[in-house]
């Protein structure tokens, strides 16, 4: 099985090479198993994880066999597909592996192009959601969405969330440039679902679905959701639409910005609902938003002392995450533990801590694509936060000395890749 997974990681080494060419001959190869099940596409810059995770949810309330494609994985590679909750076992995974492995010779001859890595983990998501014979299928981009690997698909409806600036030498340098490469998932004559965000960004993706003559439904101004009460472990929305009242809602993760993606999911559902047949009927809508379960998203760790882990990486995330540590925690110092990938905005993203951040821990990541942590703490100096540079285990612990004499709250953030590090070290010990 490590072995299988190690092949596939060595992919890695041909890079992102935006295209559907070399996809689609490779699920051709395989019968293409993409066309066997309907789909829901998500993208966007942040929170089409969460929004995924939560459409997924509510369609497995409902009684529908559900596949979940999403990535990053955080410790686990299997955490990546999912069939009704339930990862991909280690032995199926590694078949999965070699049924694509024999396929990649071909696909290579044909197209004169290595498959890439997420290439491949795409293919063995479609191919294993066929083999698991599953009603729907929920599918996160990996990147942009024009030219990601997951838009070989005809969904019966797309979803775009908040935008913000990211991978920018592929994407595009401003806003428009990367909704429109987001907006690249549309699809004729099949819905289009937004979710919140900017103003300029919203009016690509409209004018996008208008051309290919599909329905454009604004979640925000479909849906409301006001917030009842909250906590560091969760919070309770009431949750109302043009046709529907939902009710009380307890959703498991606490933010402003959940909210937010709760808005989007809400708006999905309603639109699989009258536009593609499916029964997502008001229990299956609570009952899937409380089930939720989407690890390393403002999700309380240790108690004593409070330890937020999230996955925020870029400057609106940090923004989001900044603004619910004010409202949780108003009278705690913040010490911030961060570790990120070098292609990220590290200034913008540690800026935004510039008045809530008391102190720096900076990390490396285990893994090839991380900022070294020297070059992190220069840049958190340069925006005015008392930094230094440590080890993981380490930091975590000064970090928790800290807090504890200061009376203040951790918060772990900067990467996916560092949050699940952290899962896997607190893991079995978390007290939350």
């Amino acid at each position: 099985m490590n072995q299988a997974i190690e092949r596939l990681y060595k992919r890695r080494r041909f890079g992102i090479k935006p295209g559907l060419d070399v996809e689609l001959k490779l699920l051709e190869t395989l019968g293409n198993p993409h066309e066997r099940y309907p789909s829901v596409h998500i993208a966007g810059t942040n929170g089409k994880g969460s929004v995924a995770a939560m459409v997924a949810s509510i369609l497995r309330c409902a009684g529908y066999r559900t596949g979940l494609y999403t990535s990053p994985h955080l410790v686990k590679f299997n955490e990546r597909f999912t069939v009704d909750g339930i990862q991909i076992g280690d032995a199926e995974l590694a078949r999965a592996i070699e049924r694509i492995e024999v396929q990649i010779p071909v696909v290579a001859g044909i197209t004169g192009k290595e498959p890439t890595f997420f290439e491949c983990s795409t293919a063995i998501a479609f191919d294993h959601f066929a083999a698991r014979g599953v009603d729907v299928a929920v599918l996160e981009t990996g990147m942009g969405g024009r030219l990601d690997a997951t838009n070989v698909v005809t969904p019966m409806i797309a979803v775009v969330t908040r935008i913000g600036l990211e991978h920018t030498a592929f994407l595009g340098s401003d806003l428009e440039s990367i909704a429109a490469e987001k907006a690249g998932i549309v699809k004729r004559g099949r819905p289009v679902v937004c979710g919140m965000m900017d103003p300029a960004a919203r009016a690509v993706v409209r004018e996008a679905a208008l051309a290919a003559g599909c329905a454009f439904v604004d979640a925000e101004q479909t849906v409301t959701a006001r917030i009842c009460s909250e906590s560091l472990k969760g919070q309770t929305l009431a949750i109302e639409t043009e046709g529907d009242s939902y009710g009380r809602v307890r959703l498991p993760v606490a933010g402003r910005h959940q909210v937010e993606n709760v808005v989007t999911a809400v708006a999905a559902a309603e639109t699989l609902n009258s536009h593609c047949g499916l029964s997502l009927g008001g229990n299956a809508v609570k009952q899937g938003m409380e089930a939720l379960n989407w690890p390393g998203r403002f999700q309380l760790i240790r108690e004593v002392p409070p330890e937020i882990l999230d996955g925020a990486h870029n400057p609106d995330a940090a923004r989001a995450l900044v603004a619910t540590l004010k409202k949780l925690a108003p009278r705690s110092p913040v010490g911030l533990v961060a570790g990120m990938c070098a292609d990220k905005d590290a200034r913008g993203f540690l800026s935004e801590f510039r008045d809530t951040a008391g102190r720096l821990w900076t990390v490396p990541l285990r893994n090839q694509r991380g900022m070294p942590p020297d070059e992190l703490r220069s840049i958190g100096e340069t925006v005015g936060l008392c930094s230094e540079t440590s080890e993981l285990p380490q930091a975590l612990q000064a970090a928790r000395d800290w807090a504890l004499d200061a009376q203040g709250v951790i918060c772990i953030c900067g990467s996916l890749f560092l949050v699940g590090e952290v899962l896997e070290i607190e893991g079995e010990h978390a007290e939350v």
